[in-house]
């Protein structure tokens, strides 16, 4: 399993459009091939910043299946307005014990 993990730096004052819209783009995440699960926290000490993580089965399975897919377009109009500056997208394992 893959973790991905983005800083959303939200523009100011647009957080509430931001969580609307990240209602809709969650749908079409989940339906994805290698989708496993995710989780979108508000930061308490910055406004307008948030972490998204989503699990994914394959690394493959983010940067392959859906960044080339139709679905990551219709998941672009809806959210990359909002950030500023534009997330680093960073992946990760688990260590092994």
């Amino acid at each position: 399993m893959i973790l991905e993990v983005a800083i959303l730096n939200v523009k100011a004052g647009l957080s509430a459009d931001f969580e609307k819209a990240f209602i809709k783009a969650e749908k079409i995440i989940s339906l994805m091939d290698g989708y496993i699960s995710h989780q979108l926290k508000k930061c308490i000490e910055e406004a307008d910043k948030y972490i998204l993580l989503v699990n994914w089965e394959t690394l493959e399975s983010h940067t392959k299946g859906f960044r080339s897919s139709a679905e990551y377009q219709d998941w672009k109009k809806l959210l990359h307005h909002f950030y500023e500056p534009f997330p680093i997208v960073e992946h990760y394992v688990a260590v092994e014990k």
